[in-house]
């Protein structure tokens, strides 16, 4: 009778007839960083318990599918969620993730930090030993909200320094609690049913997103193209110049069929922006007065001449026949396929190193630097978020960076100013005071 071995388990007959059993992670999930070991299990009821679903292995392959559900962005494994007692916190964010707050609000890229965050908050543990998961929803009350944020902050030495990690937790802790108290007001807690608005955190200076300039997306956009790498260096490009977000240029947003295209006026590049749902038509080209054409992009247009049209997106790879294994279909041709986000992280992050720029040169960064350019040209807020589709003024504020241009230009401005108020006193033979009281006079 052939036994019942759990997933990844494999057995192996020793010397003298022994039966000996590993727990063994895929080559390919080992690849991608899985951090659960390779280990030996000894016996087969230590193994795999009695009836094979039990044992070390069944432990194993839990820590297993918590890795794997992070790292492929889906639900948490539903190993505590699936059975979790109406009104728990298990529940509580269980309902959460199936909201349309969550389900239509909260991107696929997001996702899995969203799940390695609710799962992180459930398998907090309080001083009685119990998992937070598993305590009712009322029993979290604004004093425990404060005593949760210091567990939040606390590194594994018990040191306050995750202040980043406390700010993320608390919000979506926030937001969750909102949620589901607007669908399950009977599971919550009637005098406070959210404890989180309020909640202090610790004050910390926040990093700034790095920001590249110019010459250095060309820089490496021109030797991405030297080294083949045509993708790589048409995104970078796309981000800078037309500020559409990394994710959005990989995922097909932008198209051949919007390229160039305007049948009525100047040719156009349209730029589709997922997150908001805005489409911006950017010319590409100016007509003056006197008829001559001007072109608005010709570096840019320079790379995207390299790309070959190998679909409706303007950014596919091109995925060869393998050669030299067994299996391969004689009649096997190349097709496309969209990059991954991270295989362009890599790739993007490899080119750079060969070129000679910063660390910090990201696709995400190059977004960052075409934002920041724009604040140098000394554009109006509202210029500026006609061409970046932005919503709100606060959120296209956080994007361009204080740099010494924008610096410098604001004190020519001041300067400009002080100059000019001097030239009149000295002309009216009045002290800036009292020109002051009289610009500012209400007549």
């Amino acid at each position: 009778m052939a036994l019942k071995l759990p997933r990844y388990v494999l057995h192996k007959t020793l010397s003298g007839g022994r039966q000996a059993f590993y727990f063994t992670v895929p080559v390919k999930y080992r690849k991608a960083g899985c951090p659960v070991p390779n280990e030996p299990l000894g016996d087969y009821v230590t193994a795999c318990g009695i009836d094979g679903s039990g044992g070390r292995a069944a432990v194993l392959n839990a820590l297993f599918d918590d890795w794997f559900a992070q790292y492929t962005g889906k639900a948490v494994a539903e190993r505590n969620l699936a059975g979790a007692r109406v009104g728990s916190i298990d529940w509580l964010f269980r309902e959460y993730k199936r909201s349309k707050a969550y389900l239509e609000k909260v991107s696929k890229r997001s996702r899995p930090g969203y799940e390695h965050s609710m799962q992180a908050i459930c398998n907090f543990v309080n001083k009685k030993g119990e998992r937070i998961g598993s305590l009712p929803i009322k029993s979290i009350s604004p004093r425990a909200a404060d005593l949760l944020y210091e567990k939040f902050i606390a590194n594994e030495q018990g040191e306050p320094i995750l202040y980043r990690r406390g700010e993320k937790f608390v919000g979506l802790c926030r937001k969750a609690w909102r949620v589901v108290h607007r669908l399950y007001p009977a599971e919550f807690a009637k005098d406070v049913p959210n404890p989180w608005p309020g909640v202090t955190m610790k004050t910390r200076v926040k990093a700034t997103k790095a920001a590249v300039t110019r010459e250095q997306v060309y820089t490496f956009a021109n030797g991405a193209v030297e080294r083949g790498e045509v993708g790589a260096a048409a995104a970078a490009v796309i981000c800078f110049e037309w500020l559409q977000r990394p994710e959005n240029v990989l995922a097909g947003h932008i198209r051949w069929t919007g390229y160039r295209a305007n049948k009525s006026g100047p040719p156009v590049i349209q730029i589709e922006h997922h997150k908001t749902g805005a489409k911006i038509d950017h010319p590409l080209e100016d007509v003056l007065d006197d008829g001559t054409t001007v072109q608005l992009y010709p570096e840019a247009e320079v790379i995207l001449a390299h790309l070959k049209r190998l679909g409706v997106p303007l950014i596919l790879r091109e995925v060869l026949p393998a050669t030299g294994k067994r299996h391969v279909k004689p009649d096997a041709k190349a097709y496309a396929k969209p990059y991954s986000f991270s295989g362009m992280q890599k790739i993007v992050q490899r080119l750079r190193k060969d070129i000679g720029l910063p660390a910090h040169f990201t696709l995400d960064a190059c977004r960052h630097g075409g934002m920041t350019e724009l604040e140098e040209a000394e554009l109006t807020e509202g210029q500026g978020r006609a061409l970046s589709a932005h919503r709100t003024k606060e959120s296209y504020a956080g994007y361009a960076k204080r740099t010494a241009p924008r610096v410098l230009a604001a004190t020519r401005k001041r300067r400009a100013h002080v100059l000019a108020i001097s030239a009149q006193t000295e002309s009216r033979d009045l002290s800036a005071d009292e020109l002051w009281q009289e610009k500012t006079a209400v007549r």
